[in-house]
């Protein structure tokens, strides 16, 4: 079991970005998503302040290196600031389910970015699985429409879903995928927990900093204030930035950054039935077969 525990922490991971994600999309289109990513990054940060209190005597991570406090604070820019900005707006238009599904797409992002900041290589085996869970995420959000143009039927590749919503979830992908590559480099052996406090610090400023241009303030007084709203940013903060941030941290720590994307990226599954129960989403037979191929392909890499 130990010689596993980086894939183990891997698959948590997922599971807690299942509980978040759906606790996001409801309050981010409650509140805001801009609001939603600046609150939940401030309860986080006070969560990881009393854990680490505990857990190391300090409640900031002030024994952290120059150098891992650089390259964990650009993680946390490109993973909070960027990545979440564009996934939690994606959460609004087109729905976490449909948007953790194209975040299945970090694995690949994030194996190119350990090759080229970390010279990670990846087995022939562990490229077939990326590839299969890249079949499993076309099969979801493609189709084929017949078209008649010039007295001949035509067959056209187009999608179900908003292209600017498949955009800003691609965009988050990106941006989870080397935030996790930059958060190897910069932690090493350090803590996990103490690592994942750093780049919340980082979030939390730069979405501080982005509110203070955008004169949104208001907007997140009247989110604070929303009590239905806050209940499910405090569930996806604990399971989030919490949780799923520093069992992220665990897995890219003690497996290659690729192999652990890939195994986080099984969320699409996972978030089928819930996405039924709570919100009453349609899902046809095409987007569980190809979410069932997407967690065919994280299999791979346990072979």
């Amino acid at each position: 079991m130990s010689m596993y525990f980086g894939e183990i922490a891997a698959l948590l991971t997922a599971v807690f970005w299942t509980v978040t994600s759906m606790s996001f999309e409801s309050a981010g289109k409650k509140v805001g998503s801009l609001s939603v990513n600046l609150i939940r990054l401030i309860i986080a940060f006070f969560i990881y302040g009393i854990v680490n209190y505990f857990r190391r005597g300090l409640f900031l991570p002030l024994d952290a290196g120059t150098e891992s406090w650089l390259w964990l604070a650009l993680s946390g820019l490109v993973g909070f600031v960027v990545g979440d900005l564009l996934l939690f707006q994606a959460y609004v238009v087109i729905g976490a389910r449909i948007s953790m599904l194209i975040m299945a797409l970090a694995p690949p992002i994030t194996a190119f970015a350990s090759w080229i900041l970390l010279d990670e290589v990846l087995s022939p085996m562990k490229l077939v699985g990326m590839v299969v869970t890249l079949t499993g995420i076309s099969i979801v959000i493609l189709k084929r429409e017949k078209k008649e143009e010039d007295s001949k039927k035509r067959r056209k590749i187009t999608t179900n879903y908003s292209i600017p919503g498949l955009l800003l979830a691609f965009g988050g992908a990106v941006g989870q995928g080397v935030g996790l590559v930059l958060s190897k480099k910069g932690m090493g052996e350090y803590d996990a927990f103490a690592a994942s406090h750093i780049r919340v610090i980082t979030g939390m400023v730069g979405f501080a900093i982005i509110l203070l241009f955008a004169k949104r303030y208001g907007k997140l007084w009247k989110a604070i204030q929303h009590k239905s709203a806050m209940k499910r940013i405090a569930l996806g903060s604990l399971f989030g930035p919490f949780l799923g941030v520093s069992f992220s941290l665990l897995a890219v720590q003690n497996t290659q950054a690729g192999i652990a994307a890939t195994i986080m990226s099984i969320v699409p599954v996972l978030i089928i039935a819930p996405a039924i129960l709570f919100f009453h989403e349609k899902v046809n037979w095409k987007e569980i077969i190809g979410a069932v191929i997407t967690v065919g392909g994280v299999a791979i890499f346990f072979l």
